[in-house]
């Protein structure tokens, strides 16, 4: 039997340790050695890394993207996509998803993990049939969660439908880290029964279960996990990749991966993290055993932001009263499983909540659009009051949202003009228009300072 391995030091880890900061410049020596380290695949893109990299790094995704390709000879590379929300918050148009998952094929990406929010996998269809007609590797994803209607039939039942649509394998999200062992047993176990994709099991630390958790999943015939190298493990991060390689292969399970070649990949992020560490980047609070979190179900990536969120409004004193009251949010919501998007604004509406001491004064414009049936189907019946707040007589709509918007690229790259130097900047300006134009800005400054003169020009 062997297990496959996908490394998570460059997207998920860094993402629900430190929000994503980590620049190129600190990876990039790091990728010829990842790559002869035996990974299935390494993630790297994908997520809030497209964001941050535009919001926060000044990087152009794209050639993130590009470089870290050109090291990769022998090792997949993989992204985490949200179905018809592409990298963003809200849903695109058709034509902007099937161009923004060619490109993203194009320029590296070898996997698409796809996954819809809501597990409304109408959602999803566009991103995998983009993905399959370009070459890639589409992989079907169910974001699991606990509530009073989300049950192993129903998750079967997803997985059939994820086999029917054409994706090459099928992935179980497990977000927040709330999947048993006894829970990852009997879905896996009963997945691979129903269907004969290859199974991936992705979990975090945050509960303290996922070591256990990724044990059973290899008992019960999973084909791969998500793991992160030491230094970036643990907490809301994924299982450290050597210890679950020691364990697997101590069980008879081949991991296929190099000890000595992960012991130099470790002994390089290493100073990495202790840098962040020293400059309160990397915030030591996400470290720490969350078995809370078994009751509120918050994701790594949720939990970090909400530190910062609450942190930069000097409230961090809160923080106990937002965890307790993201639950009565999420079940006034349907019970939506707490991923990207949703995540950020079940997040977002409990902290308004609790900061102006009256629920739902203020409703996010982001709420009120999953009221109004945007995001797709809710898993379960919404508050009938919020949704009268919201909504007044009006019902929400019934089909699947993109098919009611335009194509975007036309006007997008009409807008930008000489701005866009290629297709890529248009698609990444849909995808976050602030952020990309103050990019475009930025890169226009360094180049404005690092114009080359010759010596005759200098001279004179």
């Amino acid at each position: 039997m062997k297990m496959k391995i996908t490394e998570t030091v460059l997207r998920d880890a860094q993402q629900s340790l430190m929000a994503t900061r980590m620049p190129q410049s600190d990876f990039e020596g790091a990728l010829d050695l990842m790559d002869q380290a035996g990974y299935y695949a390494i993630e790297c893109w994908g997520g809030a890394t497209f964001d941050a990299c535009l919001r926060y790094l000044s990087e152009d995704p794209w050639e993130r993207l590009r470089t870290i390709k050109k090291h990769m000879k022998h090792t997949k590379l993989q992204m985490l996509l949200r179905g018809q929300n592409l990298l963003g918050y809200h849903h695109y148009s058709d034509d902007t998803v099937r161009r923004f998952v060619r490109a993203a094929v194009e320029n590296g990406v070898d996997i698409i993990r796809i996954f819809d929010a809501l597990n409304d996998l109408r959602n999803i269809r566009t991103a995998v049939e983009a993905c399959n007609e370009a070459g890639g590797h589409a992989q079907g994803t169910i974001c699991y969660t606990l509530s009073p209607i989300h049950d192993l039939e129903l998750y079967v039942s997803l997985a059939k439908e994820i086999e029917e649509m054409g994706c090459a394998s099928l992935c179980i999200k497990d977000m927040a880290g709330i999947m048993s062992p006894k829970e990852c047993f009997d879905l896996v176990s009963a997945i691979k029964k129903a269907i004969k994709l290859p199974v991936f099991v992705h979990t975090h630390t945050t509960t303290g279960l996922a070591h256990m958790t990724y044990l059973k999943a290899a008992e019960a015939g999973a084909d791969g996990i998500d793991t992160a190298t030491a230094c970036f493990s643990g907490g809301t991060s994924q299982p450290a990749t050597q210890t679950m390689v020691y364990a697997l292969e101590q069980m008879g399970i081949s991991c296929g991966t190099d000890a000595a070649k992960l012991k130099e990949v470790n002994d390089f992020f290493t100073p990495v993290q202790k840098k962040f560490l020293a400059d309160g980047t990397f915030d030591p609070y996400v470290l720490t055993t969350k078995t809370d979190v078994l009751t509120y179900q918050i994701p790594g990536g949720m939990l970090s932001n909400l530190v910062a969120q609450l942190k930069a409004q000097n409230a961090i004193d809160r923080l106990d009263e937002v965890l307790e009251e993201t639950p009565r949010v999420r079940a006034d919501l349907g019970y939506p499983p707490l991923v990207t998007p949703l995540s950020q604004m079940v997040g977002v509406q409990a902290t308004v909540n609790v900061l102006l001491g009256q629920r739902y004064q203020n409703i996010g414009k982001e709420i009120k659009a999953y009221i109004h049936g945007e995001y797709g189907r809710a898993p379960g019946k919404l508050d009938e009051t919020l949704m009268h707040k919201v909504l007044g007589d009006k019902a929400p709509i019934e089909g699947r949202y993109a098919e009611t918007l335009e194509p975007e690229f036309p006007e997008a790259k009409k807008q930008l003009g000489s701005r866009a130097e290629s297709d890529l900047d248009v698609l990444s300006y849909i995808a976050f228009p602030q952020q990309a134009e103050q990019y475009f800005a930025a890169r226009e400054m360094r180049r404005a300072f690092v114009t080359p003169y010759s010596i005759e020009e200098v001279t004179e």
